[in-house]
């Protein structure tokens, strides 16, 4: 059964540590939660933590008294829709009472006072959390009952930011599935290439291709592909719109359009290994380019969140100037990930992607440095770092809390004040970390993304293009990779982390399997 009781338990003494401490202490005093089921087809994830009911327009009143039984074996009472006729006819009915008895640990207690109780809400007015209604306010709410929505979603979130090993086995599920999703895409890829997909007869003219006969050409397909995966595996919705970018479209952070065909031919000289085999038919030819796809499902309520980065064309394989920026991105998520351990800052991660793409351009001659033609000592690493210009390539934040949602727990992950990694530590430029969506100490049971990224976006590039320390006939030449990013989910350990993520990402192992060669 879905440990709803430790959840809440967590949850009400995290809220009692945000409580000011004539609170804390106060004799009789009963912190009580209403929450109500958010959206109408979808779970509302606070609620679902709580309760680990799904079911629309449900709610739950819990109660609590600190220092007594009831802190440990607190009430929950669960209000689930009577069961109707139009949802019999026209959806799957709510369960039975007791039906809902076996399913969820709610308490059968009927409804009674708490004189001196507190009511601690979810924040009222806001578009993210259905209003209580009146009808279920007034037969536990007494006139003039002190109610608040300053401490409840707070310490929900506090709560939820680490995980334990139920909600740790869920992401793992969806990661595998997710994973296997991505393998799928890349090995119809590789297909393709070797010509081993073939239409039977009739196909196309008198009936449909079947999946087996399926090519991918367009980006919407390969999003197909990755989502009737997932569902043939059981899990029911994708965490996130699936984002799924071919050629220079991958460098849009957040593309979902997913409507356009894979950039086509003419083959330039220098792309012999470019195969037609791709194509129904031999009338046109793919130039190279990457595949970017930003996908995962969900089980159990839990999200995984995957990002690899193929390539297209090329007879499978990147180009020179692709593959490199490839390994660099693989260079920056394999570092982060060596750092990672219970106490290390987030920012910290943060600046040591920066260095790493900073010493990363600065081999491939991106970046100048201070032996370059004209150059000096400003365009030495650290000059380098603190003039910002890396930003242009890798906006955003290395990565994010993960769990019943995305980006989890956003209050909690990214505190309005933040705890900086420590007096005299260098931070680089502060544009670093203008989208972080994590700011904070690591902690054992923490489930993050790891997902370095490198853009060539001529909307980025735009105020960087005088930039002193870029050699700009040399980024010409990387413009047309367009963006990698690589993304896993790690779970925080005692002495490091764990990799949830089972689709491999280095560069032999994506071109093998996206060429057809393994």
């Amino acid at each position: 059964m879905y440990p709803a009781q430790a959840h809440v338990i967590k949850t009400f003494n995290k809220l009692i540590e945000l409580l000011p401490p004539p609170d804390q202490t106060k004799e009789r005093h009963r912190p009580r939660a209403e929450l109500p089921a958010g959206l109408t087809d979808f779970h509302e994830s606070n609620f679902y933590y709580l309760s680990g009911c799904a079911v629309p327009s449900s709610y739950l009143l819990l109660t609590f008294q600190h220092g007594t039984s009831l802190a440990e074996r607190l009430l929950a009472q669960l209000f689930i829709p009577k069961i109707e006729l139009a949802d019999l006819m026209w959806s799957v009915p709510p369960p039975t009472a007791e039906e809902a008895s076996k399913l969820y640990q709610a308490t059968p207690e009927q409804m009674k006072a708490y004189p001196g109780a507190t009511f601690h809400v979810l924040p009222k007015g806001s578009p993210l959390f259905p209003i209580l209604p009146a009808q279920y306010t007034a037969l536990i709410l007494p006139p003039h009952a002190p109610a608040t929505d300053e401490y409840l979603l707070p310490a929900l979130h506090r709560a939820r930011l680490t995980k334990d090993a139920g909600e740790i086995e869920a992401i793992r599920k969806a990661n595998a599935i997710s994973s296997r999703a991505h393998e799928v895409v890349m090995r119809v890829l590789g297909r393709g290439v070797r010509g081993t997909i073939t239409r039977g007869k009739g196909a196309g003219a008198d009936r449909p291709l079947l999946p087996g006969e399926w090519l991918i050409e367009k980006e919407a397909e390969a999003e197909a592909l990755f989502v009737a995966s997932c569902r043939r595996e059981g899990s029911v919705h994708q965490a996130y719109l699936p984002i799924v970018a071919a050629s220079t479209r991958a460098s849009t952070l957040h593309y979902c359009c997913n409507d356009r065909e894979f950039a086509w031919g003419p083959v330039g000289a220098h792309d012999h290994q470019n195969g037609d085999h791709l194509a129904h038919g031999a009338d046109r030819q793919l130039n190279p380019q990457v595949l970017l796809i930003d996908a995962g499902c969900e089980w159990d309520c839990h999200a995984s969140d995957i990002t690899r980065t193929m390539p297209v064309g090329n007879g499978g394989k990147f180009t020179p100037e692709a593959r490199a920026i490839y390994e660099l991105v693989l260079e920056m998520q394999r570092l982060s990930m060596e750092a990672l351990k219970p106490g290390i800052h987030w920012d910290a991660i943060q600046l040591l992607c920066h260095r790493t793409l900073v010493q990363g351009f600065q081999r491939l001659g991106i970046f100048k440095t201070p032996n370059s033609p004209g150059s000096g000592s400003w365009n030495a690493e650290e000059a380098i770092l603190v003039s910002g210009v890396s930003t242009a390539f890798f906006p955003h934040g290395v990565g994010h809390s993960l769990g019943l949602d995305v980006h989890d727990v956003p209050s909690a992950s990214k505190p309005e004040r933040n705890d900086t990694i420590g007096k005299g530590v260098e931070l680089g430029h502060e544009s670093f970390y203008a989208y972080l969506r994590l700011r904070l100490h690591l902690e054992e049971g923490m489930v993050v993304t790891v997902e370095p990224g490198i853009y060539f976006s001529p909307h980025l590039l735009a105020p960087v293009r005088d930039s002193k320390h870029i050699d700009h006939e040399v980024l010409k030449r990387y413009e047309a990779v367009g963006g990698v990013r690589i993304e896993d989910v790690v779970v925080v350990t005692q002495d490091g982390y764990e990799n949830l993520t089972t689709v491999r990402s280095d560069t032999d192992w994506v071109e093998g399997v996206c060429s057809g060669a393994l």
